[in-house]
């Protein structure tokens, strides 16, 4: 009779417990808040045969891998831990720059297979004989945004914006965002020094 008694009693309490006017609603994953800088810039203007606007919040690095060339730099975010690696080549030959031209197509189009979408937009600057074209690459890629300006005939400059952690897109999406504008704002002041 106790048993019968104490599994009615706990009965009786399961139920109360679960007749509660209190749904449960899961809470929806969180990301940490991504505090961005004001938009400030300065103009890059050293040794090179070109000039264009760059953020205050990040640094220009020359870089050190082998087999750099001169001019060639890495556009530093520290608070994002992203690099916008930076290419320059002085042109020789028609052939050479249409290798460029196929080269920056490759490689941007190289990540298809893990890509959403790889958009493209023309550059086109007569006035200042700055062409090229933007590829913009959604999805879990090394590369998010790739670029390649041109005065075709003797200058070749190109821009890929990596970041040094796995990629996962819906997370660095905003930062992503915040960086093109950064990127639009080098290519809209782009110029050839000569």
């Amino acid at each position: 009779m106790r048993q019968y008694l104490l599994y009615s009693v706990f009965l009786l309490l399961g139920c109360a417990a679960a007749c509660t006017n209190e749904s449960y609603v899961p809470k929806p994953r969180g990301y940490f808040q991504i505090n961005f800088p004001k938009k400030e810039y300065q103009t890059y203007n050293e040794g090179c045969p070109f000039t264009f606007d760059y953020p205050s919040y990040a640094k220009i690095e020359p870089d050190q891998e082998r087999g750099s060339g001169p001019c060639w730099n890495n556009l530093h975010f520290p608070q994002f831990n992203a690099r916008l690696h930076l290419t320059y080549y002085d042109v020789s030959s028609r052939k050479e720059y249409e290798g460029l031209v196929e080269d920056a197509r490759t490689l941007a189009f190289k990540h298809t297979v893990k890509a959403n979408a790889i958009d493209q937009k023309l550059i086109s600057f007569p006035d200042r004989k700055v062409y090229g074209i933007y590829y913009a690459i959604e999805g879990n890629t090394a590369s998010s945004v790739q670029f390649f300006l041109t005065d075709s005939a003797k200058h070749y400059f190109r821009g890929a914006l990596y970041f040094n952690e796995r990629p996962q897109y819906d997370s660095i999406a905003p930062v992503v965002s915040f960086i093109k504008k950064d990127i639009d704002r080098m290519i809209d002041s782009f110029r050839w020094k000569n």
